[in-house]
């Protein structure tokens, strides 16, 4: 007989709840960050200098086809070899905004290669310079034909997050298994902890949803008939 006591592990919810908020802070940071950082490889991929173009795609082979915990060990083990030690939030933070960073600059690129090259040329003829261009003409639409595989992407990094409590930083998984150690009700714990992954990734992919249309790519401004 398995006897469930969910109440020993209930009764540990302020630890959890703050392993929650970590976890939903790493996230919001990594997420903001690392979509800022995928733009920015997106568009060194297709405009930047061959040197430039060269090391962003070194990056992002090498993101894309190496494990996250090894790069997150790498960021936390290794650079203290080099003299610089990261806190395990920082080193958490850093790992999630690179790897997102790398998977983004592949979603955002497929979105703006997507643009008409007739639709960029009649805006410039409006006298705007390539950054309005690019960030108010081009990257809106772009966005919002990949935004649903930037949500699912954004979605992993926040379930690959349970990953850094292998370095003591305090999210969901590491509050789960300090429970697990204080009352030996480990399945209990296990259920809880999926339970609250399940709902917080639901909760994200709704949230990101909404946002889309309304602050990400829903806005493009209509510069003298620009975006219409």
């Amino acid at each position: 007989m398995v006897t469930l006591d969910f109440g020993a592990v209930l009764a540990e919810w302020p630890l959890l709840l703050r392993g929650v908020g970590m976890t939903v802070g790493l996230t919001v940071v990594a997420a903001v960050l690392g979509a800022a950082l995928g733009v920015g490889c997106a568009w060194a991929r297709l405009h930047g200098g061959r040197g430039l173009r060269a090391v962003v795609a070194g990056y992002v082979e090498l993101i894309r086809n190496t494990p996250f915990i090894v790069q997150l060990f790498f960021l936390y083990f290794g650079l203290p070899g080099l003299g610089l030690r990261l806190s395990p939030e920082v080193a958490s933070v850093l790992a999630m905004v690179l790897n997102l960073g790398a998977y983004a600059g592949e979603i955002v690129r497929a979105g703006l290669e997507g643009t008409p090259p007739g639709q960029i040329e009649a805006h410039r003829s409006l006298a705007l310079t390539d950054l309005q261009v690019f960030t108010r003409i081009v990257l809106p639409p772009a966005l919002g034909r990949v935004w649903p595989a930037m949500v699912g992407q954004i979605v992993i990094v926040m379930l690959g997050s349970a990953v850094c409590g292998q370095i003591a930083t305090a999210e969901l998984s590491h509050a789960a298994n300090l429970v697990h150690s204080r009352n030996f009700r480990a399945f209990e714990a296990t259920i809880l902890a999926t339970a609250a992954y399940l709902l917080l990734a639901i909760a994200l992919r709704q949230t990101l949803h909404w946002l889309g249309p309304r602050w990400v790519f829903g806005r493009v401004a209509p510069l003298g008939g620009a975006g219409r």
